[in-house]
């Protein structure tokens, strides 16, 4: 990095008490909802912890935001020795901004990637006079860093604290015959003579799947298969709103909500002829499944392309399939780097380029003993380097690093 965000090494204030508020948490599934679950029970060992999360099985989450400042302001007249609050994303950092004035307590946010570069000229007004005014910035990774500090947030403010990983999920017992065993059953396809490739994820433009469908998948060998895993809804019917909206203003709203969708694409090549025997969509499966499929596959696929206003913040998906032994190729974009580092735990792709991708997949399945060593030396790369302990202890020393910056 050009102006660079930093690492801890001062000796920090005691930080015993924090708030941490969150509109992703389970039982709601995600990436960003694992995260905050994981950095909430971490820093729960060593610290005391309030919370205000957002849990979709007690209420809608237009009800979670219209009592959150009231809630919050509750935790803090009954608690008032807090010391740090964290903010999980840059949505909440929004709802929040309010408690830069009402409380001297240092308030930091995390960014993930797309909370950072969302484009809306209304809200990236806001990040530089607004969020800046915030006592830290935490990032998930380096490329998310120097955004933050592109839009004013001062390097000594931003701080590098990539996700973590269960670790655990490299001890997931798994049968491969049971595995071909469910897809045989479940779709009637049968995989036993194939080499299998897994996508996984949200159908969103910026994952590339729909690119890899069409400049990837048709030069492949005729025994290779592609598992794209995640959800896809029904075809929706055009509506009122559909018509009469702008399509630029309808992705900017997709935006917000999670990322451009990449649904229609992928519905539309799947019905080409040339994919219906190399490609099954299997929607979204419980994660013991999905564990199964990703040891099941010769290898991982995450093929982003560059989308404007969208980001890749990290690659969890990544590791976890890394922790399955599972050979990852992904695009060298983004935020990804941090998760996947070439030769170590993976392979980086230059992004969008057909001929490289093709050629490194057909070589890679022409040499099943290093595949398989492969597999075995990156799990042990990504044991030995993510946890979310790790990224818990990253936490505590940012909050830390800001709570002696307010008490000098």
């Amino acid at each position: 990095m050009t102006s660079e965000s930093h690492t801890v090494n001062r000796q920090p204030s005691t930080v015993n008490r924090l708030l941490f508020i969150s509109h992703k948490y389970p039982p709601t599934i995600g990436g960003m909802e694992k995260q905050s679950y994981e950095l909430v029970q971490g820093m729960a060992r060593t610290h005391t912890v309030h919370t205000v999360v957002h849990q979709s099985e007690k209420e809608s989450k237009v009800a979670f935001f219209a009592k959150l400042k009231s809630r919050v302001k509750k935790v803090l007249r009954e608690h008032p020795d807090i010391d740090v609050i964290h903010l999980n994303d840059g949505l909440m950092g929004l709802f929040c901004l309010w408690l830069r004035t009402y409380t001297k307590i240092p308030v930091v946010i995390t960014f993930h990637g797309l909370d950072l570069v969302f484009p809306n000229a209304i809200y990236q007004r806001i990040l530089r006079n607004k969020y800046t005014g915030y006592a830290g910035a935490i990032c998930v990774s380096t490329a998310t860093a120097e955004e933050a500090i592109k839009r004013g947030f001062a390097p000594e403010k931003v701080f590098v604290v990539p996700n973590g990983v269960d670790r655990q999920l490299a001890d997931f017992q798994h049968d491969k015959q049971e595995a071909l065993l469910f897809l045989r059953e479940k779709f009637g396809r049968d995989f036993s003579d194939k080499k299998i490739l897994v996508t996984l994820g949200r159908p969103v433009k910026r994952k590339g799947f729909s690119w890899f469908l069409k400049n990837v998948v048709p030069h492949l060998p005729a025994d290779v298969s592609l598992l794209m895993i995640g959800p896809l809804s029904p075809p929706k019917r055009e509506n009122f709103w559909s018509k009469i909206v702008p399509k630029s203003l309808r992705d900017r709203l997709e935006l917000l909500t999670g990322g451009v969708n990449d649904e229609a694409e992928i519905r539309q090549l799947l019905q080409q002829e040339k994919y219906k025997n190399r490609v099954l969509q299997t929607g979204k499966l419980p994660f013991p499944r999905l564990l199964a499929m990703l040891n099941l596959a010769d290898l991982f696929i995450m093929p982003n392309v560059k989308m404007p206003g969208d980001a890749e913040g990290f690659g969890l998906v990544a590791l976890e399939a890394s922790l399955c032994e599972t050979v990852v190729l992904a695009s060298n974009l983004e935020g990804i780097p941090e998760a996947i580092q070439d030769g170590k735990n993976g392979y980086l792709l230059p992004a969008g380029n057909a001929k490289v991708w093709t050629e490194t997949i057909k070589k890679q399945l022409a040499d099943p003993e290093k595949l398989r060593a492969d597999g075995e030396r990156f799990q042990r790369f990504t044991l030995e380097n993510y946890g979310w302990e790790k990224m818990a202890a990253g936490y505590a020393e940012v909050f830390a690093e800001v709570r002696r910056e307010v008490d000098r």
